[in-house]
C-alpha cells in the first residue's frame, strides 16, 4: 500500500504544482494570469475525458506495468515541460502529462481490492488516498515555495524526479497478474440512467467548478490584494492543506452517524462561508483565518461524496465513482477557465461571488439528489 500512497502523493503534486507557481509561469512567460490558467484548465479537461475512457482501454493490462509505466510518462512529461521557452510549446506538454493521473489514481484504487483480504479493503482505499491529503499538505506548498524562489522549472523538475522514484517503488513492490475484471456496459448503462446518481454526479462538477473561480489563481490573487511573497505563499498552502486533512479526519470518523448526504452539505456548506467572507481577508493572518472553513470542507466533501455514491448503488460503485473522479476533474476545467476569463476582464476581485453563487446551487442540487435517492434507488 505504500508505494501506491506515495504514488497518488506524486500525482497530486504534480496535479497542483500549477497553481502554485502561476506567478512565475506568468513572468517567465509573459503572459498574463488568466492565459496561465489555461494550464490548469486544459489538464483538467483531459483528466475529466481520459479518466473512463482509458479505463476501458487499459482493462487487460497488468496493474504492475501499468502503474510503473504511467508513472514514467508523468516523471518524463514533467522534466520535458522544463525545456518549455514559450506557452505554445507548454500546453500540449502539460496536457499530454495529465495521462498520467487519469490512469495512476482510479486505477490504483482498483486494484487494492485484489493486493488485501475483503476485510480490509475498506481500510486499504483510504489509506492508499490519503496521499492526496498529504499533497495537499506538503507537495502543493513545496512546488510553491520551489517554484517561488528556484522558478516553476525547478519545481516542475522536482515533481518530475519524485515521479521516476515512485515508479522505481511501484515495479519493485507489486506483483504480477493484477488484472481487476473490466466494468460492464450494463453497470455503466444503468448508472448513467439512474437520477440520483447523476445528479449527485452534477454536485461534484458544480462545487468542483466553485472552488477552482478562485482556487486556481490563489497566487495571482494575493499578490495583487496583499503583496504575498513566495514564502508566505508556501506556508498559506501549507495552511489550507493541514487543514483540509483535519476535515478529512474528522468526516472520517462523523459520516456514518452524520450521513453521507447530511456529510456533503456540511462540507460544500463550509466553503460557501469562507467565499462570502473572503474580502475580509485583506491581511496574511485574517486570509488564513478566512479560509479555514474551505479547507475543513475541500477535501471532506469529496470524501462524504463518493461514500454518498456507493450508499445509493453499492453495485454500481466502481462506474459511479469514475463518473465523480471525471466530474471533479470537468468542474476543475469549467472553474478554472471560468476564472481566467473574468480576470482578463478585469474581474478578479468578483471571482468570490462566482465561487459562492456556485456552491449555493451546489447545496440546492444536492437537497435535490437526496430526495430523489430516497424513493428511486439506483
Amino acid at each position: 500500500m505504500w508505494p501506491l500512497l506515495f504514488g497518488n502523493f506524486v500525482i497530486g503534486t504534480g496535479v497542483m504544482v500549477v497553481p502554485g507557481t502561476l506567478n512565475d509561469i506568468s513572468s517567465s512567460l509573459d503572459i498574463s494570469a488568466a492565459t496561465a490558467g489555461q494550464l490548469i484548465s486544459a489538464a483538467a479537461l483531459l483528466m475529466c475525458l481520459g479518466a473512463p475512457l482509458l479505463a476501458a482501454v487499459v482493462a487487460g493490462w497488468d496493474r504492475r506495468r501499468l502503474l510503473a509505466l504511467s508513472m514514467v510518462w508523468y516523471g518524463l512529461m514533467h522534466l520535458a515541460c522544463t525545456a518549455s521557452t514559450t506557452f505554445a510549446a507548454l500546453l500540449p506538454l502539460r496536457v499530454v502529462t495529465m495521462l498520467s493521473p487519469a490512469i495512476f489514481t482510479p486505477q490504483a484504487a482498483a486494484c487494492v481490492g485484489l493486493l488485501v483480504p475483503e476485510q480490509q479493503r475498506g481500510r486499504a482505499i483510504t489509506f492508499v488516498f490519503l496521499g492526496w491529503s498529504v499533497a495537499s499538505v506538503l507537495g502543493m506548498p513545496i512546488g510553491a515555495f520551489v517554484g517561488g524562489t528556484l522558478g516553476w522549472r525547478s519545481a516542475f523538475a522536482l515533481v518530475g524526479i519524485m515521479s521516476l522514484a515512485s515508479a522505481w517503488w511501484v515495479w519493485r513492490a507489486m506483483p504480477d497478474g493484477v488484472k481487476p475484471p473490466a466494468l460492464s456496459a450494463a453497470a455503466w448503462a444503468k448508472t448513467l440512467r439512474s437520477p440520483a446518481l447523476m445528479l449527485c454526479v452534477l454536485v461534484t462538477v458544480l462545487y468542483a467548478a466553485g472552488q477552482f473561480v478562485l482556487f486556481s489563481y490563489f497566487a495571482p490573487y494575493y499578490k495583487h490584494k496583499i503583496g504575498i511573497t513566495p514564502g508566505e505563499l508556501s506556508l498559506l498552502f501549507l495552511w489550507f492543506g493541514a487543514f483540509g486533512f483535519i476535515g478529512n479526519m474528522l468526516m472520517s470518523r462523523n459520516i456514518d452517524r452524520v450521513g453521507a448526504s447530511r456529510s456533503v452539505m456540511i462540507g460544500v456548506g463550509l466553503m460557501s462561508v469562507s467565499l462570502l467572507a473572503w474580502p475580509l481577508g485583506t491581511s496574511m493572518v485574517l486570509a488564513a483565518l478566512i479560509s479555514i472553513p474551505w479547507a475543513l470542507g475541500c477535501f471532506s466533501s469529496n470524501s462524504a461524496q463518493q461514500a454518498r455514491l456507493v450508499a445509493i448503488a453499492p453495485a454500481l460503485a466502481s462506474a459511479s465513482i469514475a463518473l465523480n473522479s471525471s466530474a471533479m476533474y470537468a468542474g476543475q476545467a469549467l472553474g478554472a477557465g471560468a476564472g481566467g476569463w473574468m480576470i482578463s476582464r478585469g474581474g478578479m476581485d468578483d471571482l468570490h461571488w462566482v465561487g459562492f453563487a456556485v456552491l449555493v446551487l451546489a447545496m440546492a442540487v444536492s437537497a435535490w439528489a437526496t430526495s430523489f435517492a430516497r424513493p428511486h434507488r439506483a
